[in-house]
């Protein structure tokens, strides 16, 4: 089977990772690249990625994100980075520019051998008063809608097997 396929039949989101195993620079930057070629509406690369690798501000996120959930967890599972994926909301395709930038970066960390999870809730962040200043922070201007939080990290078990597959999940029509 091709590698590619391979890869994206066999990739699983993980809910535990190891806290403490940072993905290296050269790893993150292949996965973000690869992020970066995701197929975008009339090629206009509507979505940004921001990389937080800082302890502090991965937790800020967490936190942010569980106050959002009502519940009392780390919804990253330990993950020590975050992507996030915010697209501009003035592109009629920006939320599925974004979600083909998060399918990316996902497939591209299972090539690498590195576990990763799509976390929703990044619009909420992004809108609140909080998520605001935090773009202010990092110098990120722009009218953007949050799509998700790829987190990365190495799994803290093994990685799932697929669920079998639904009936009728497929329609050929001749």
């Amino acid at each position: 089977m091709n590698e590619s396929i391979k890869n994206m039949i066999e990739r699983r989101s993980i809910h535990s990772f190891k806290p403490d195993a940072m993905v290296s620079k050269e790893d993150m930057d292949a996965i973000i690249e690869a992020g970066t070629y995701a197929a975008t509406g009339m090629g206009m690369q509507s979505p940004i990625i921001i990389a937080v690798t800082n302890k502090e501000t991965r937790d800020q996120l967490s936190k942010m994100n569980a106050t959002i959930m009502r519940r009392d967890m780390d919804p990253f599972y330990g993950a020590p980075v975050v992507l996030i994926v915010l697209a501009d909301k003035n592109r009629p395709t920006h939320i599925y520019d974004g979600s083909l930038v998060m399918g990316n970066l996902m497939n591209a960390a299972a090539s690498l051998g590195i576990g990763s999870c799509w976390i929703h809730r990044a619009k909420e962040e992004f809108e609140s008063e909080e998520g605001k200043a935090l773009l202010k922070k990092w110098g990120i201007e722009g009218d953007y809608e949050g799509i998700g939080h790829c987190v990365l990290g190495y799994p803290d078990g093994d990685v799932p097997k697929a669920k079998p597959r639904k009936e009728n999940y497929v329609y050929y029509v001749d």
